[in-house]
């Protein structure tokens, strides 16, 4: 071994690593959330603005029912990222109490497991927050997909060149 590894201890090695894991799991969490919020916040308008521009149509007009269906699936596609957004806190709090978990470990004579499934939970939230992400998207496509077949008439155009 050369001089630097051998001055090196490992277990205050391992000891960062469980301590810095967690604090940047929070700040990925912290990133995952802005990015959902700021989703939602442009759903919310779009929202807003297709509410506007139906209540100014006629009633019978076909843009109306379209619109109705959009505002139903951007309904759905807000509450699905809401929830995401939820978990997304929840997770992060989760890395937050792994941390104060390994800070507090041999003051507290805490088991070994408990911040190990604190860690493992917040994994599985942010998990959970990519599948209802990938939800809404699905839902996205449904509404990209009922603005084209009304501007085309349901004749699928091939992209432009």
């Amino acid at each position: 071994m050369n001089g630097v590894a051998e001055g090196l201890d490992l277990s205050s090695i391992r000891l960062i690593g469980t301590a810095v894991t967690p604090a940047v799991m929070v700040s990925a969490c912290g990133i995952v959330a802005t990015g959902l919020d700021n989703q939602i916040a442009r759903m919310t308008t779009r929202m807003r603005e297709m509410l506007k521009e139906g209540r100014q149509l006629p009633e019978g007009d076909s843009r109306r029912e379209m619109l109705c269906q959009e505002v139903g699936i951007l309904d759905r596609r807000h509450a699905i990222l809401a929830r995401a957004i939820t978990l997304a806190y929840t997770a992060l709090l989760s890395f937050v109490v792994t941390s104060l978990l390994y800070l507090t470990k041999r003051q507290l004579d805490i088991p070994e497991s408990l911040p190990v499934v604190s860690f493992a939970v917040g994994v599985c939230l942010l998990g959970a927050v990519a599948l209802l992400a990938l939800a809404s998207l699905r839902l996205s496509r449904l509404a990209i997909k009922l603005e084209r077949d009304e501007l085309f008439g349901g004749v699928r155009r091939p992209p432009a060149a």
